[in-house]
């Protein structure tokens, strides 16, 4: 019997969502076939990513176990280890809840047992690219950007700003929420609206003491501080912990155009004496020392993608942000995480029943089987817009009541994804 022929893939965005997605399409190819050949295009002219500090959960760390990748990070001594994200009321700096990741035995959640890891995305992307390089069958090409992509009955043809053009039997869409996959070839209509909320950043050398130690936090890793106008993060991210991450999720007005948005996240001083009227008032000295300190403050909207949609054609998938952005929630890292996974699964599968139908089988049991948990993710996320929203002191006082209530109330929920394993689940095709 013939040897199967390596299937070509390509993938947009050469960020996390499409490099964990071309390791897991590589770690659950079926042994009875060659490892797809994988082409991953990049627009910026290196691998790069936007953002602070992610919080990779239980069930992310898992995955990227399973992927090679944890271990790359690990290596590195990346991130810093968060056995429970802390919460506080700004006003009187008490601690009112925690969400915790220790599990029963304080070792983690799950088997194996993984707690959290507190870590920037430029080193989470670090340790992915680490774990990339390791594979013949992967190939990242930067500074191409994509101006057609078009497909047939046996394969889709993109065409790059510079001429060049690359063929092959799929094409995965990892582009993020601007998405050309989405916007110009998979749904058109369906555009990335603004969501309220903003996410100003930046990070905070430690101030020392007279006695040379480092002045003291209120949180062990993670600390969310709840505030009459938004959630101020404040977390350190590596294990050194010379340096805090400050985040601030606030509700911030619309402005109408890209470009306004570019110059309003390019004003760190603007940004750092709106942040300081935000969460004047704090009980600890502490928030404004590292809203004052953080270097390279930016300013960074929060867009959405509507509930639904259309995630697929005949050959071309989109995955990550580009099907289904959503607001931060905690968990949205591992979400895109598991897409990549499952999608590599459904895709093997396929593969391996060789009955001659058409790969968008693959993509319809991927869909199905990964509607329902986008769909809660997404009902579940609208929670976040509410919390940030600028409240009375009435309305400040009745949410510190009810925060500890609802992390005790869904406790066991978030458990049971924390200790998930979608590499093992039912896919049922």
């Amino acid at each position: 019997m013939a040897t199967p022929k390596a299937m070509d893939i390509t993938i947009l965005g050469g960020g996390i969502a499409g490099l964990t997605t071309a390791l897991s399409l590589t770690k659950f190819a079926p042994a009875s076939h060659p490892p797809p050949n994988i082409t991953l295009y990049e627009i910026r002219p290196e691998p790069a990513t936007i953002g602070g500090a992610v919080n990779l959960t239980p069930n992310a760390l898992r995955l990227l176990s399973h992927l090679g990748a944890l271990d790359e990070i690990r290596a590195r001594n990346y991130g810093k280890e968060c056995l429970a994200v802390e919460v506080f009321d700004l006003y009187t700096n008490q601690k009112i809840a925690e969400s915790s990741f220790r599990g029963p035995n304080g070792k983690g959640l799950g088997e194996p047992p993984f707690t959290a890891l507190r870590i920037t995305r430029g080193d989470a992307l670090k340790g992915v690219l680490a774990a990339i390089q390791k594979h013949a069958n992967i190939k990242l090409i930067c500074g191409k950007k994509t101006v057609n992509i078009s497909e047939d009955s046996t394969g889709v043809t993109i065409q790059f700003g510079d001429g060049d053009t690359a063929r092959s039997d799929i094409l995965i869409g990892c582009d993020g929420i601007h998405s050309f996959t989405r916007l110009n070839h998979v749904e058109p209509e369906r555009k990335s609206m603004y969501s309220g909320i903003c996410n100003a950043f930046g990070f905070a050398p430690r101030r020392t003491t007279d006695t040379g130690q480092f002045e003291e936090t209120h949180f062990e890793t993670s600390g969310m501080n709840f505030g009459r106008r938004g959630i101020l993060l404040t977390s350190f991210h590596d294990s050194a912990k010379d340096s805090v991450y400050v985040g601030a999720l606030m509700q911030v007005p619309e402005i109408a155009s890209r470009d306004g948005w570019k110059a309003a996240g390019a004003d760190a001083d603007k940004t750092r004496k709106e942040m300081l009227d935000r969460y004047a008032g704090a009980a600890n000295p502490l928030i404004s020392h590292l809203i004052e300190d953080a270097g390279d403050l930016f300013l960074w909207p929060v867009f959405t993608l509507s509930k639904g949609g259309k995630w697929a054609t005949d050959r071309v998938i989109l995955i990550g942000d580009s099907a289904h952005a959503m607001p931060p929630q905690g968990e949205s890292t591992g979400i895109v995480f598991e897409d990549g996974v499952l999608f590599a699964r459904c895709l093997a599968r396929w593969m391996e029943n060789d009955d001659g139908a058409p790969v968008k089988e693959a993509f319809d049991a991927y869909e199905k089987l990964r509607r329902g948990r986008i769909d809660t993710a997404f009902d579940e996320s609208q929670s976040v817009v509410k919390t940030v929203q600028d409240t009375p002191w009435l309305g400040h006082k009745i949410k510190m009541n009810v925060v500890p209530w609802y992390l005790w109330w869904t406790r066991a929920y978030r458990e049971k994804h924390f200790v998930e394993d979608v590499t093992t689940c039912q896919i049922g095709y």
